[in-house]
């Protein structure tokens, strides 16, 4: 598989640019080189905190609030690393794949089937929901729809096969399983508003999706594909490298979010909110309020949801707390807008989907 020119790669991504050779291509240039004060800020931030967690932590202990930052810094770090390098791998790999295959699999956008689809692989792909962003947004590179998006980020809150087997060892396999069925059935829902949404010209459709041919066989095209295809060192490499390059927009985000993460846990003590979490509207609403504030990834969210199940008896503020974590974390939003160039359509997320979660807790913590 040859690779493209990297100007005609430039074209494919921005369909603005004219031509390959003139002043907007050479102003787009200009402006993918700029300096990214987000990612090398946050960076030299997450990299200061963990090293003083290392190597000094006799010394920061003199500083609680230092201390603190830094041990959430070291956990986060280590609890994120293998999701972010597994789904970096995976982005690499899909932008080797054709749009074609990648909507055969996912199948056609804005119908039902195609929903179903993007839902099950939300739910069955092993990766933590750092590495289901940099799929998911690959995926609306590659051509998914807007709903099929959605469909695949909310289809689990977890999304860690592993973070599931933890779940039903804190809460037990009755509201694990619960847990997982109304999430999928909140992200067709949603999905399909959103597809809904962008037939009516409310939110923008994807510009990078592709019309199967009539003709087309994914079984034979893909034969043909794998035998002219030279699996080699070069092509690793390319893969790797694409990974890396396509992954830095979700990464900077990750990195400014285990330093908010940092000084949320530094400024506020998460034990102090147990007593708020009850199965009352209050509690309900205080536990949507944390887990805007405080949701980063879901390694924290899963043993805070298990608590608040466990020692609150409030089934419903759990779920909602996986849930609106989700359709609220901030980095969701930002990546959605960076890769829809829409800021309409990310802000529809928490506008479409906080209202379910919010009726669905309140009924597990009625009839739960």
């Amino acid at each position: 598989m040859r690779r493209r020119p990297s100007c005609c790669h430039i074209e494919e991504e921005n369909p603005k640019a004219s031509s390959c050779h003139g002043d907007e291509g050479h102003a787009d240039a200009r402006h993918k080189r700029h300096f990214d004060t987000l990612f090398w800020g946050s960076l030299v931030g997450v990299t200061m905190l963990f090293l003083l967690g290392v190597f000094l932590p006799k010394e920061i202990a003199a500083y609680p609030w230092l201390e603190i930052m830094a041990h959430m810094v070291h956990r986060m770090v280590y609890a994120m690393w293998w999701g972010v390098a597994i789904g970096t791998v995976f982005v690499g790999l899909l932008s080797k794949i054709p749009r074609e295959f990648i909507m055969s699999m996912l199948g056609q956008g804005g119908t039902i089937s195609g929903l179903i689809r993007a839902t099950g692989a939300g739910v069955l792909l092993d990766l933590c929901s750092h590495g289901i962003l940099m799929v998911a947004a690959k995926l609306y590179e590659r051509g998914a729809s807007a709903g099929q998006v959605i469909a695949f980020l909310l289809a689990s809150p977890w999304n860690s096969f592993s973070l599931t087997l933890v779940l039903i060892g804190l809460i037990g396999w009755k509201w694990t399983v619960a847990f997982i069925a109304l999430s999928m059935a909140i992200g067709l829902i949603t999905g399909r508003i959103f597809d809904g949404l962008v037939a009516r010209q409310i939110l923008p459709a994807n510009h990078n999706q592709v019309s199967l041919p009539d003709n087309f066989q994914f079984r034979a095209e893909a034969k043909t594909r794998i035998k002219n295809t030279r699996f080699d060192f070069n092509f690793f490499k390319e893969m790797l490298i694409s990974g890396i390059k396509d992954s830095k927009m979700v990464v900077r985000w990750l990195l400014f979010g285990i330093l908010l993460a940092a000084v949320l846990r530094a400024a506020l003590d998460p034990s102090r909110f147990e007593q708020f979490f009850g199965p009352t509207f209050i509690g309900l609403a205080i536990t949507v309020f944390v887990a805007t504030v405080l949701e980063v990834c879901s390694e924290g969210s899963t043993p805070i949801a298990a608590d608040i199940l466990t020692r609150a008896k409030a089934p419903g503020n759990g779920f909602a707390f996986l849930m609106a974590g989700v359709a609220t974390d901030y980095t969701e939003i930002m990546i959605l807008k960076d890769v829809t160039k829409s800021r309409k359509l990310a802000f529809f997320l928490p506008l479409i989907t906080v209202p379910q979660v919010l009726l669905v807790a309140w009924l597990i913590n009625i009839y739960g």
